[in-house]
């Protein structure tokens, strides 16, 4: 709303100052201050109100250590991290750039599943909250919508190098030649990013024209598949994070401050022809909402961390995960996920390996047997012992690590 006014008065009043709107980087600053001091200032209050309401958090008696004392602290603390992140985005950012259309509309459609789970379990007294088929359901709805909005809508294009040799004849006319005019014009496509192959480059169309060429008038199909599947996987990994005071909040800041630098080389011609990769018109807006989030996920953590005075809930890390999920997809970087991602991978895939270790011993020994002391693996390690606090700042720093990685693979072909 305030970037449109600002151009508004630069257009027909040159006033003063007007044109710092119309840079990126000093909206994504202004936002994520923005975000921070709503997550800190009013988050205190809107504890306060939760507590009022009596939305305590139901512990069970799992053996680990400061699990009873967390009894009662406020769950549903993923209210704060969405206003935090909205109401700055719908302040400073370009309201009509699909990118940002899409991610407020994941916002609150995760947002309202999640809500619908912690209100099932806090207000209907159901521990099991939402049922796992309904919270399924919402999570490919989504994913269609994400999916068909990013191969059909108009604005959703890409932009790719010409041919080395044109390239080469150009810059010998004209070493100076500006980086746009080695672009060739935008197009729809289904190509996206992906590590450690020629180019960095994947194009769904190929998972069935081998089949037949004809059939890439259907690659649709199988883009918004994947979309799906992938929404699916980091929510719900996302939701298996939050478990621990600050590990779900701090591994996803450190998750969307990477995508924020992906999101704006790609939205930018100049690092787009400087790191050879690809490069996707009006995604660098996706960084004004980053940098919101980020400065949510921040102020999040000041009550958050160890011991915590508020939980995000399902609320939150339905959110969180689907939100990422979008970004990732919407930057062409969706299969750096397993990468990236990492944390909520490892968390997935121990409570697949329990659970699956589990049956089939039970099946095959008569008793069945676990592979971890307990699933997800964070509560692995309180089980050996470690303090919650420092479980949750090595996962940090191994989220580090695997960012680092990421964005390592934009030049590793």
């Amino acid at each position: 709303m305030l970037y449109y006014l600002f151009e508004y008065l630069e257009s027909e009043f040159q006033l003063p100052g007007a044109t710092l709107f119309s840079y990126l980087t000093f909206r994504a600053a202004l936002v994520m201050i923005l975000s921070l001091l709503i997550s800190t200032i009013f988050g205190k209050r809107i504890i306060r109100f939760l507590q009022k309401l009596q939305v305590g958090e139901t512990i069970r008696d799992l053996g680990l250590e400061g699990q009873v004392q967390k009894a009662g602290t406020p769950t549903m603390g993923g209210i704060i991290i969405i206003l935090a992140t909205l109401i700055p985005v719908v302040l400073f950012a370009k309201l009509a750039n699909i990118y940002i259309i899409l991610l407020i509309v994941t916002t609150l459609w995760m947002g309202v599943i999640g809500f619908i789970d912690d209100y099932i379990k806090k207000f209907k007294n159901n521990k099991e909250g939402l049922k796992g088929r309904f919270k399924v359901v919402g999570q490919v709805g989504l994913g269609l919508i994400v999916g068909a909005t990013l191969f059909f809508h108009d604005d959703v294009t890409m932009k790719e190098k010409l041919p080395a040799e044109v390239q080469q004849e150009l810059l010998a006319e004209n070493p100076k030649i500006a980086a746009s005019k080695l672009f060739q014009d935008e197009v729809k496509s289904t190509k996206t990013t992906i590590p450690f192959v020629k180019g960095n480059e994947f194009d769904y169309a190929k998972l069935i024209t081998w089949i037949n060429p004809g059939l890439e008038k259907y690659a649709w199909i199988v883009f918004i598949l994947v979309t799906i599947f992938i929404i699916t996987a980091v929510s719900n990994g996302a939701n298996l994070t939050d478990g621990i005071d600050g590990l779900a909040a701090g591994t996803s800041a450190i998750i969307v401050l990477t995508l924020g630098i992906f999101a704006w080389v790609s939205g930018n011609i100049i690092f787009s022809d400087y790191l050879n990769i690809m490069y996707i018109p009006r995604v660098e807006e996706i960084t004004i909402y980053i940098a919101a989030f980020v400065g949510a996920l921040i102020g999040f953590l000041w009550y958050n961390a160890y011991p915590a005075q508020v939980f995000m809930g399902d609320t939150g890390s339905l959110t969180i995960g689907g939100i990422i999920a979008v970004i990732a997809i919407a930057v062409r970087k969706e299969w750096l996920i397993p990468v990236l991602c990492g944390i909520f991978l490892v968390e997935n895939l121990s409570v697949v390996m329990q659970v699956g270790w589990f049956k089939y011993t039970k099946k095959k020994h008569g008793v069945g047997r676990r592979l971890f002391k307990m699933a997800p693996l964070h509560h692995h390690y309180q089980k050996l012992g470690y303090h919650e606090s420092k479980i949750v700042t090595r996962f940090w720093i191994v989220g580090i690590l695997l960012a680092i990685v990421s964005i390592v693979t934009l030049k590793i072909r």
